[in-house]
């Protein structure tokens, strides 16, 4: 490589000739593009945001969920939300034991016998997962958005609660437990090096213990830079009533053909 080549390389590239093709690129994507290198390696800058980036996915994996400080106290007493947890104990036996998070505790299973309302046609569950970072910044402002929409469909709501060392297999017994049309399981995302703050909506119609991954539907990457808690909002439950309409939900129901369905519910 010649000097001019190493001089190219490790530029500032914020220079007024590429910052704005810059901008425009990095607004698309969280994806490290067009960061620079110095020689083989990448700028100090570059690298010290990697390891943040990494420390932080690390902290959203390990951390233990905690109902007040995780979600606020405010946030618990105005919704009235109240906890469980599935067989997993601890969050190292949740990481090993994938199969633990799928079941409700027999404990839990008590406690949701005398808090639970049968029927509704809405159930939002609010889990863990991977990612308790994700839990803490999406759900305060997405779960009004949903409890509004679903008054405004005249939608009964069953009552909200929280899974600790959740998975998303737990829907099954969420739908055998409670019995409702359409439950939602908002779920922490597995971090990567791009977000820690992603959630997942994972669905199903009246789900089973016989149900798999593809009897769900799935709308992913809700945070700041992906998909808006006001569009995952307006997802969910276009979904959820797609879902009442055609009674199903997993790979037969796809949200491209959702715009067909609307109009059939609106006629």
């Amino acid at each position: 490589m010649t000097s001019e080549d190493d001089q190219l390389d490790t530029r500032d590239l914020s220079d007024s000739t590429l910052s704005e093709i810059i901008k425009k690129v990095r607004a698309k994507t969280p994806a490290r593009l067009l960061a620079g290198r110095s020689g083989p390696a990448y700028r100090t800058k570059t690298q010290l945001e990697l390891r943040e980036a990494h420390a932080a996915a690390r902290d959203a994996v390990r951390t233990e969920f905690d109902l007040i400080a995780s979600l606020g106290a405010d946030f618990v007493r105005n919704w009235s939300v109240f906890e469980v947890s599935s067989q997993a104990t601890t969050k190292d036996e949740y990481l090993l034991r994938p199969d633990l998070g799928r079941h409700l505790s027999e404990a839990s299973r008590e406690t949701m016998s005398r808090q639970r309302t049968i029927g509704n046609d809405l159930q939002i569950v609010i889990g863990d997962g991977l990612s308790v970072t994700a839990v803490a910044a999406q759900v305060p402002p997405l779960l009004p958005l949903l409890t509004e929409g679903a008054k405004l469909r005249e939608w009964t709501v069953g009552q909200i609660f929280v899974i600790r060392h959740c998975r998303v297999g737990i829907l099954n017994q969420i739908g055998e437990l409670l019995k409702p049309q359409v439950a939602v399981l908002l779920i922490g995302e597995r971090p990567g090096l791009a977000t820690a703050e992603s959630l997942s909506a994972y669905m199903a119609y009246q789900p089973t213990v016989a149900n798999t991954d593809a009897n769900r539907n799935l709308i992913s990457n809700i945070h700041k830079r992906g998909v808006s808690v006001e569009q995952a909002a307006e997802r969910i439950l276009n979904l959820a009533a797609a879902m009442m309409k055609t009674k199903t939900s997993g790979y037969q129901l796809r949200e491209e053909l959702l715009s067909v369905v609307r109009s059939e519910i609106t006629r």
